[in-house]
């Protein structure tokens, strides 16, 4: 079988080739091409995206990837003018299978145009035309008027958000328009996805996540009592003012407590750097923590690599997602592999992966009075906190084996192919 997968990210292999530092987000679209190859040595895979102002062909380590030149096609705006390289990609690799990797940009549904939509399946990611109903974290817009910076006034104002969200989410209706086949992975985006197209096909499939998640091993008596992990936040729908609001509540009871935030600090302005990219959610951030006297309760660690985050799961005492909206995000089900007692917001595709209280906490995104309770309640309840731990564990693997969801996945290749 020849996989043609079209993705968003370049693969690590031809990072190295191209000389530049290879992605931190997608490490999963590795592993799984990872264990198909291992399952069936009968598969040839290519993998092709935007890069450069060229189009170039690389075979390394006996994966055929094809870059196509990211200067013709403006991020998110389709244009015509890639079509042509989709049919020499598809004249020299002769794909049996394409499977596109996200909806968020134009390349994918340029191969659909260009070529045509048999054999063809889409993976969702995110919907990026529902989730722009929640993209300022449901802080009102006059609230967010008072910290406007200049970032914002140069870049695009934050409060055009839902509306620059919308228009980017017509695409993706497009593709969905358009497709035979859909997999995902939450009853909210199969809803979703049935109200776009009733008439494509879809499937169920799990992720395979980055291979450290599934060797470490959170354990309460070698935790940071009274500590927090958060990843992604630099964003109002990640919810990362959601927790600030809870943390008063919090110190109360735990007046030792740390917040530990994966990526850069981007609510500092020491630099002219910081000053510049300093926009108006940071700028919110920043008045919210210092009015409620909780900003040197955060930590931000920088950028981590998949082993650097696995240590941080490792190390706290809990991990919170508190987005506002999300389908299954991946650092949730990192954070469960691992065995860190996981608290999340009741929104979207997260109750197919809580069971509330048995294999993590949920809690309403607007209330963070009771966002403040779920971790007192971890905090003050090792059995809660252990209990937890053991059963989300267990459904982690079990929803991310490796063997099973890449089997699922040439399952639903041959489906497709009708064999």
């Amino acid at each position: 079988m020849k996989l043609l997968w079209i993705t968003n990210i370049l693969f690590p292999d031809i990072c190295t080739k191209l000389g530049i530092q290879a992605p931190v987000t997608g490490g999963w679209l590795k592993s799984l091409a990872q264990v198909l190859l291992d399952l069936d040595e009968n598969i040839e895979l290519a993998v092709a995206t935007l890069h450069g102002n060229e189009y170039r062909k690389d075979v390394i380590n006996g994966v055929t990837y094809y870059c196509l030149p990211f200067s013709i096609y403006k991020l998110k705006k389709y244009t015509p003018a890639i079509e042509q390289y989709w049919k020499l990609v598809t004249e020299d690799f002769r794909p049996d299978i394409v499977h596109i990797h996200g909806t968020e940009y134009p390349h994918g549904l340029a191969y659909m145009k260009a070529i045509g939509t048999d054999n063809v399946v889409i993976s969702i990611q995110g919907l990026i035309s529902i989730i722009a109903r929640y993209s300022l974290g449901q802080i009102p817009p006059k609230k967010l008027k008072r910290y406007i910076t200049i970032y914002d006034l140069l870049k695009g104002h934050i409060l055009n958000r839902p509306k620059q969200m919308s228009k980017s989410g017509e695409l993706e209706k497009e593709y969905i328009k358009l497709s035979h086949n859909v997999i995902g992975r939450t009853e909210w985006d199969k809803d979703h996805i049935w109200a776009i197209n009733p008439n494509t096909k879809y499937h169920f499939c799990n992720e395979i996540l980055r291979e450290p998640f599934y060797q470490t091993i959170w354990n309460l008596e070698k935790c940071q009592r009274h500590s927090i992990f958060l990843s992604q936040t630099q964003n109002p729908i990640k919810g990362i003012h959601k927790v600030i609001e809870a943390l008063p509540y919090v110190i109360r009871h735990y007046p030792d407590i740390k917040v530990y935030v994966a990526g850069t600090n981007f609510t500092q302005k020491k630099s002219l750097k910081d000053k510049l990219r300093f926009d108006t959610y940071a700028n919110y951030v920043v008045h919210l923590m210092e009015s409620l006297g909780v900003r040197n309760r955060f930590i931000f660690t920088g950028l981590l690599n998949e082993n650097e985050m696995a240590e941080q799961y490792k190390h706290a005492h809990l991990f919170i997602c508190p987005s506002s909206i999300e389908n299954s995000p991946n650092s949730l089900g990192e954070a469960q592999l691992v065995g860190t007692p996981t608290i999340a917001s009741y929104v979207g595709g997260i109750p197919n992966m809580i069971e509330d209280g048995k294999t993590g906490l949920l809690y309403r995104f607007e209330e963070h009075e009771m966002l403040a309770r779920c971790i007192c309640n971890i905090f003050e309840n090792d059995s809660l906190a252990c209990s937890l731990s053991k059963n989300e564990q267990k459904c982690a693997q079990e929803r991310h084996d490796r063997h099973s969801n890449a089997l699922r996945t040439l399952e639903i290749y041959n489906k497709i192919l009708n064999k």
